[in-house]
């Protein structure tokens, strides 16, 4: 072969080796692309990925809801339930609130217009929600309520007190009685007592009964003698024992309403009330006129002005949200002469007599073996109370004898009667559901708003049912 066609040939083999190698290049090449580390491969630009792709955040936890009923947003609040165990002095309370229904059933509806305001506030200041039920266990969430010692409204001050955290009392003007102040005072005296008892509560709540000097030297007593100094093992007097225990015990119904036969309404989780600034003396019954608010409802907010007129009390008047725009327009466009009324001034709640004092009543059906002493002892209540609330002339007792017994929830020395506001100026109506009604269309014909409606029905829910009787209250 000659030289020229080894040459030739030499050349034509070295390019195809070179076009192999060069393949074999690539293939590698775009092989190791696809392994390219996660460091590496964040350096290079990818501007379509990038728009596209979005972030996802594993520790974002999803945003709790707001509960629409107050009852759930006070459940969610409470602090007091922790380690509590099995305690008689719980249950037997539990049992009584779960014979008796309708009592707390009651007092929710009373303390519908007040317990959002209430809730709010302890949760400002890291308050357990449990103590929005203390009105209950103290008032019964009416802020007539008076005592036998002259405690009075939804938180039960004496007069001493009350003037010690600077609640006013005078002709005109009750500070115990006055909705916001007396719950920032009932807050204040409640955050001394536990600041005093080294954060515990219900060592505060046994104080707020009895007195701290009471609960100081029971445990001053129980330290000499080497016994614990804890709330469950003090020597307190009886209605102190039942105190906390009450509170306690309707705080665990609240948490459970269904399983202890109690219905609660619900009560919507938004202001019910508004303050409306005043630089005048005005008459209530004037006040609500203008603004077209229910009477009887405007002296439930401002039940501190004892005579119907802002003398002595804060330049303020607490009313329906719904309705503080109305009156603030109106109070802007009105001489000062039509707001006081001519008449002579008398106490927006007259005295009541026992007639119109309620009183919660229960039975208990003698066992073998019991008698009065034994009976008032579990009950805290007196033999003699038992005596004349049966008519007993003696202290013999019959197995399967019912006896009546009379709820007596006290505060300091005296029992809670609870005071029936006056309707004298209101007429009492009742009306029989008939097919296709509605609680719209009842207050509607009777020119009432439909949320008095409900308040004086508590018991009806709002798919009304042919036959139901309604109490409806209209002028003379």
């Amino acid at each position: 072969m000659s030289s020229s066609i080894r040459k030739a040939i030499n050349s034509d083999a070295l390019t195809r080796l070179a076009q192999a190698i060069a393949v074999a290049v690539s293939a590698t090449l775009a092989g190791c692309s696809s392994h390219v580390p996660q460091t590496e491969a964040a350096h290079t630009p990818n501007i379509a990925a990038r728009a596209k792709q979005k972030p996802i955040w594993l520790s974002e936890k999803p945003v709790p809801q707001i509960p629409q009923d107050v009852w759930e947003r006070m459940r969610q609040g409470f602090q007091l339930q922790d380690g509590l165990g099995v305690n008689p002095r719980i249950e037997q309370q539990r049992l009584w609130f779960a014979s008796n229904p309708s009592f707390l059933e009651n007092a929710g509806d009373r303390g519908s217009l007040y317990i959002h305001y209430i809730v709010e506030r302890l949760e400002e200041r890291n308050m357990p929600l449990e103590l929005a039920l203390l009105p209950v266990i103290e008032s019964a969430y009416n802020p007539m309520a008076y005592s036998r010692a002259n405690a009075v409204g939804l938180w039960q001050f004496i007069p001493s007190t009350g003037r010690y955290f600077n609640l006013r009392q005078t002709r005109f003007y009750d500070g115990r009685r006055d909705i916001t102040a007396s719950t920032t005072a009932a807050m204040d005296y409640l955050t001394k007592l536990h600041d005093m008892f080294n954060g515990d509560w219900l060592l505060a709540l046994a104080a707020y009964n009895a007195g701290e000097g009471t609960v100081s030297r029971a445990i001053e007593r129980n330290e000499k003698l080497g016994l614990p100094t804890d709330y469950w093992n003090l020597p307190l007097p009886a209605e102190t024992q039942a105190y906390v225990p009450k509170l306690l015990a309707l705080s665990q119904v609240v948490l459970s309403p269904e399983a202890y036969g109690v219905n609660l309404n619900p009560i919507a989780n938004e202001p019910y009330f508004q303050v409306v600034e005043i630089n005048q003396r005005m008459d209530l019954s004037k006040v609500a006129a203008v603004a077209n608010i229910d009477e009887d409802e405007l002296f439930q907010l401002n039940p501190a002005f004892k005579q119907r007129t802002t003398i002595d009390g804060p330049q303020h008047l607490l009313v329906p949200t719904s309705k503080a725009q109305l009156l603030t327009t109106s109070l802007s466009t009105m001489r000062p002469d039509e707001l006081i009324s001519k008449r002579p001034l008398k106490p927006v709640f007259e005295g009541v007599d026992s007639r119109e004092v309620a009183t919660l009543k229960r039975t208990y059906r003698v066992k073998r073996g019991d008698n009065l002493g034994t009976i008032a002892k579990a009950n805290n209540v007196d033999v003699k109370d038992l005596q004349r609330w049966n008519k007993l002339t003696g202290k013999n007792l019959k197995a399967g004898q019912t006896l009546v017994m009379q709820d007596n929830t006290k505060r300091s020395a005296g029992r809670i009667n609870t005071v029936v506001a006056s309707n004298s100026k209101k007429q009492q109506t009742k009306y029989k559901v008939k097919q296709g009604d509605s609680l719209y269309m009842v207050a509607k014909r009777f020119n009432v708003e439909m949320q008095h409606l409900k308040r004086w029905n508590p018991r009806v829910g709002q798919a009304l049912k042919p036959g139901q009787m309604l109490t409806v209250y209209s002028p003379h």
